[in-house]
């Protein structure tokens, strides 16, 4: 499974993820993604079949249940969210980095939405 963290993530967790053995980037890291609605950042990382990495959900269920119902497949989600993975905190990075290193070793596919808990 490939992942693009949102631009809400912090870049180094995919530098960490990338050290493990991942395919992972982050919108921080990419000029080109920098900057772009949510859309535009979900059609890239489905043009390269990467699943999302967001807290922003709202959103991104909008997008995603908007495709599907135009008959488009989407890798998927994996959602967050800044009350159990605090961005302010210093030991949210690692935490994050362990949780999804783990969900990326599992056999657990990613299919519509994954929440990490």
């Amino acid at each position: 499974m490939k992942l693009l963290l949102d631009e809400m993530m912090d870049p180094r967790i995919a530098d960490q993820l990338r050290q493990r053995g991942h395919d992972v980037i982050a919108v921080g890291e990419v000029n080109t993604l920098q900057g772009l609605s949510d859309l535009a950042i979900l059609s890239a990382a489905w043009a390269d079949e990467r699943v999302v990495v967001t807290e922003d959900r709202r959103d991104y269920r909008r997008l995603t249940a908007a495709e599907r119902s135009s008959g488009r497949r989407h890798p998927g989600l994996i959602l967050t969210s800044n009350r159990r993975w605090p961005r302010g905190n210093p030991r949210t990075l690692g935490r994050l980095v362990t949780a999804l290193d783990a969900l990326l070793t599992s056999d657990v596919e990613v299919e519509g939405e994954h929440w990490l808990i």
